[in-house]
């Protein structure tokens, strides 16, 4: 996953490991909420992930088909690491997205199964992530969560 340094809204290609485009990312501008739409490479909408106006604690929904897949909150207290708790709609365990703040390191846990690994370290281009998704996992999901992670994850925006 990689942002283009200049870019109208945070629109930026999401490639395979191969380099293939997999999904977009638009950004979208001009909303009284900051929402993102993620896309497939024809421009099917995938998931749309939009920051909740009113909550207690810091929130983004993912949205699939009109209808709440998941909410990733930031958890109020977890020292040395920041945390964020999903809650997946449709029973299910929830995930628990937990890593390094400064290094950009995260694993998507469900119970003791990491799903999921996040990471930006091994990267010198700006905003650029590996994610690396489990066999037979959303990755569609992971995605969405990757976005919501990286919005929610720095402090200084401007748009909130």
């Amino acid at each position: 996953m990689r942002k283009e340094l200049v870019s109208i809204g945070d629109d930026y290609w999401i490639e395979d490991e191969q380099g293939r485009r997999a999904f977009r990312v638009d950004g979208k501008v001009l909303r009284l909420q900051k929402t993102f739409v993620l896309e497939d490479p024809e421009g099917a909408e995938v998931a749309t992930i939009k920051k909740r106006l009113v909550a207690l604690r810091e929130t983004m929904t993912i949205e699939r088909g009109g209808r709440t897949a998941a909410r990733v909150r930031k958890a109020f207290f977890a020292p040395f690491r920041q945390r964020f708790d999903v809650d997946v709609e449709g029973g299910g365990p929830e995930l628990v997205i937990q890593g390094n703040i400064t290094d950009h390191e995260y694993d998507v846990r469900r119970e003791d199964t990491t799903v999921a690994e996040i990471s930006k370290r091994w990267f010198g281009l700006r905003d650029t992530y590996a994610v690396d998704v489990a066999p037979g996992e959303d990755a569609a999901l992971m995605i969405g969560l990757t976005v919501a992670v990286d919005w929610m994850g720095h402090e200084e925006h401007d748009d909130d």
